[in-house]
């Protein structure tokens, strides 16, 4: 993957500041390869059963915060497919709680969530290796907001440490 620096703010929605941080390394290959190691290690610290762990009423449990994370990387994804290919539309927002209301998540096995993050976070790195400078120039807006193409990537990889760093925190601990 070409070298996608950090973007700065104003590139993205401030209220995604959070993801931005959470991004480490200072280029995009770095940043979605540190969350893929970080999912991984994650993952080997997880009991058996502890997948279907709530840390508090009404929070999600580990498996459906993993489907979370593959369902807002497609998402993101999916945004920056389309603001690279120039769309104009605003592209629309996503529920996450309606979201994981109908994943059936509960249903799922642990070992089939694992791969499919592995394959999704693979396609987005082949995403991104695929957009030359001009669709890496790009912006557009989704839910109301401007964002451009490399700050999608951040967010991507920002979102899922983000993530990790809540479940080793409120649920491992």
């Amino acid at each position: 993957m070409e070298k996608i620096a950090r973007p700065v703010p104003g590139d993205y929605p401030a209220y995604h500041g959070a993801y931005l941080l959470a991004a480490k390394g200072n280029d995009l290959a770095e940043a979605l390869r540190h969350a893929s190691e970080e999912e991984a290690r994650t993952c080997q610290l997880i009991p058996d059963d502890r997948w279907e762990h709530r840390y508090a009423p009404g929070k999600w449990t580990i498996k459906e915060v993993f489907q979370h994370i593959i369902d807002t990387e497609r998402v993101f994804s999916y945004r920056a497919l389309c603001i690279a290919r120039g769309e104009q539309a605003n592209l629309p927002a996503m529920d996450e709680d309606a979201y994981q209301a109908m994943a059936r998540t509960s249903t799922r096995r642990v070992e089939d969530l694992v791969r499919e993050l592995a394959a999704v976070r693979l396609s987005t790195m082949e995403l991104f290796d695929s957009f030359d400078a001009q669709a890496l120039a790009c912006s557009g807006t989704a839910n109301g907001k401007h964002v451009t193409v490399p700050a999608l990537g951040f967010i991507i990889a920002g979102h899922s440490e983000h993530h990790l760093r809540i479940i080793r925190e409120r649920y491992l601990a």
